[in-house]
């Protein structure tokens, strides 16, 4: 089950990312967190790109409403999607 916060609105929760996919993905769950392959490099904040458009794709959101707001630097990463649901995880969590 995916570990997540959900107040004022927001829902906050831990993403792993694994960089250098053949497609950019949500695979599922891992340790409590969304497992994303991105297809970027993570270079000069390509992967983090490509981690906001994916995930704005995938739960139908502006990307703007998508941020990430601690780990830019490391494959484990905290984000913040505002307007959505708790229940909007529960698709991964099997």
């Amino acid at each position: 089950m995916i570990k997540c916060l959900g107040r004022d609105g927001n829902l906050q929760f831990e993403v792993r990312v694994v960089p250098r996919a053949s497609r950019s993905e949500v695979v599922g769950e891992h340790d409590g967190a969304l497992r994303v392959r991105i297809a970027a490099a993570p270079v000069e904040g390509a992967a983090n790109e490509e981690l906001v458009r994916l995930l704005a794709r995938e739960f139908k959101v502006r990307r703007a409403a998508i941020e990430i707001i601690g780990g830019l630097a490391s494959k484990v990463k905290q984000v913040r999607i505002n307007g959505l649901a708790p229940d909007a995880l529960a698709k991964w969590s099997l």
